[in-house]
């Protein structure tokens, strides 16, 4: 476990002194937001689904003798 843990270590302290771009952190910042924005627009459209549900198995379980 040590060998990944130092290679990745590795990898990552080269890709740090090749890459500081200040703008990474930004963009990973606005992609999270995207993700986080798009979950919440998926969850948004499910807010009312319980109450169609319940809405069309009440209308569908009563017959027409009044039972």
């Amino acid at each position: 476990m040590s060998l990944i843990l130092s290679t990745a270590v590795g990898i990552a302290a080269e890709t740090a002194e090749h890459h500081a771009d200040p703008a990474i952190p930004f963009i990973a910042a606005a992609i999270a937001f995207g993700v986080f924005l798009l979950l919440g627009i998926v969850t948004w459209s499910y807010r009312d689904v319980a109450n169609r549900t319940t809405r069309g198995r009440d209308a569908a379980s009563h017959d027409s003798h009044g039972h």
